[in-house]
C-alpha cells in the first residue's frame, strides 16, 4: 500500500498549543479529556486551553496599608 493509497490519519490537534500530534503521542486533559501533546506535558501543562481559562481566578484584592 502506497502512502497515496493511505486515507486514515492517526493525528489530533493539541488543545493547548494546537501542533498536531500523534494521538497515541499525548494524555487527556485533567478538566475536560481533550487532547494534550507531549511536548505540552513535558512541559508540565495538564489543562487545556479553554480548561485553563476557565480556572484563572480574579486578582487578589489589594492589601490595606500598613500602619507607620
Amino acid at each position: 500500500m502506497s502512502p497515496k493509497e493511505l486515507k486514515e490519519k492517526d493525528a489530533m490537534m493539541c488543545r493547548s498549543c494546537g501542533r498536531e500530534e500523534r494521538a497515541s503521542e499525548g494524555y487527556p486533559c485533567d478538566g475536560c479529556g481533550t487532547f494534550i501533546c507531549l511536548i505540552c506535558s513535558f512541559r508540565g501543562v495538564t489543562l487545556c486551553a479553554a480548561c485553563s481559562a476557565s480556572q484563572t481566578s480574579p486578582p487578589a484584592p489589594p492589601q490595606p496599608p500598613t500602619a507607620a
